[in-house]
């Protein structure tokens, strides 16, 4: 491997932690010796790299470095495509958008050869179960997440009945035929899940929820007894 592709390949799984990782565990994840990480973490500190840590205690990538000009190798375009060819297809008009939107601006900044490899990508999406409409624009559900607000709903569940809630949604999942909300809701004070084509309002209100949107992911993991990401 290449010490430029060695060096990006340290900074992207450092990424991937945000608590301290032992050298000794990057190394073996890398596939390098011990001495050549901290020469590579040296390396990568004196071009600007706000890598904290030292042999012993562990290393963390500080927020706020860039990466140089994108390199992926092919199956990271093969990953990119395929992920953004999903969200077109699976995911609402805006995200499916915004995921053609975003192919177009990697392929523009990527080197000939890796944007002839993007453009030819074999990887395709099957078709799949119709999907459900929904009755409301997801981006209202998206923007509270963001922003962690309340949000005022009516819903309608199986049997036709419609009630009025204020959730806390924090996360939005995307299924093959439909979307589920994610939130607290006040009325049960329990997690519950929604469907998204059964929500026939939604309105966001000014109020930010009482708990920070992480800490109530992390809640709902544990009561669906869901492992975190790596």
């Amino acid at each position: 491997m290449a010490r430029a592709e060695r060096l990006l390949d340290l900074l992207q799984t450092l990424r991937r932690y945000s608590q301290p990782v032992s050298g000794q565990s990057l190394a073996d994840e890398l596939g390098v010796s011990i001495r050549t990480l901290y020469r590579d973490i040296a390396t990568l500190q004196g071009q600007g790299a706000d890598i904290e840590g030292e042999p012993g205690i562990g290393y963390i990538l500080r927020p706020g470095f860039m990466l140089p000009p994108l390199m992926f190798s092919e199956e990271e375009i093969e990953a990119l495509v395929l992920g953004s060819r999903w969200v077109a297809e699976r995911a609402d008009d805006r995200l499916g958008a915004a995921a053609r939107n975003a192919l177009s601006k990697i392929a523009a900044v990527l080197p000939a050869d890796l944007r002839d490899s993007l453009d030819a990508s074999t990887l395709l999406i099957g078709p799949g179960e119709r999907i459900v409409a929904d009755a409301i624009d997801l981006a209202v559900i998206r923007r509270a997440i963001r922003a962690e607000r309340k949000l005022a709903i009516a819903y309608r569940d199986k049997g036709g009945a419609e009630s009025e809630r204020v959730i806390w949604p924090f996360a939005l999942g995307y299924f093959d035929r439909v979307r589920i909300a994610v939130a607290w809701c006040e009325l049960r004070q329990d997690f519950r899940h929604f469907r998204t084509d059964q929500i026939v309002r939604a309105d966001i209100i000014d109020t930010r929820y009482p708990r920070r949107r992480p800490a109530l992911l992390k809640d709902w993991r544990a009561a669906q007894g869901i492992a975190p990401p790596r």
